[in-house]
């Protein structure tokens, strides 16, 4: 409804791999298997999040806040996970609602949010 009453147009969008995005201070090893090929029985660091790590989510939480602050938006007071800013005239708000890994983006021109997040 508040997209329709500011004609505004409403996209959905997953992020792929969201977790694998974000960067972890645990450090993780592992001994690589035959998959890594020339590797196979190295120990191995990972300084990426993965799926199943208790902290994650967190990180992943705490990458795509800064990736919307640098992006000119605002948390909401009622819920953080609501992200808004006035278009570039000034002239309406921008919305964008996140739930884990999934946007609901509400704007003149979502697919530029969408190509601004791709880089």
């Amino acid at each position: 409804m508040l997209a329709k009453l500011n004609d505004l147009e409403l996209w959905g969008a997953d992020i792929g791999n969201a977790y694998l995005e974000a960067f972890t201070d645990e450090k993780l090893y592992i001994i690589a298997g035959p998959e890594f090929e020339e590797l196979e029985g190295h120990i191995l660091i990972f300084h990426k999040a993965l799926y199943g790590l208790r902290s994650s989510g967190l990180r992943w939480s705490e990458k795509l806040h800064d990736i919307m602050k640098d992006l000119g938006f605002l948390p909401s007071k009622v819920d953080p996970y609501i992200w808004y800013r006035e278009n570039k005239d000034g002239t309406k708000y921008e919305y964008v609602a996140i739930y884990v890994d999934d946007l609901l983006i509400a704007m003149e021109n979502p697919k530029e949010m969408i190509d601004q997040l791709k880089q």
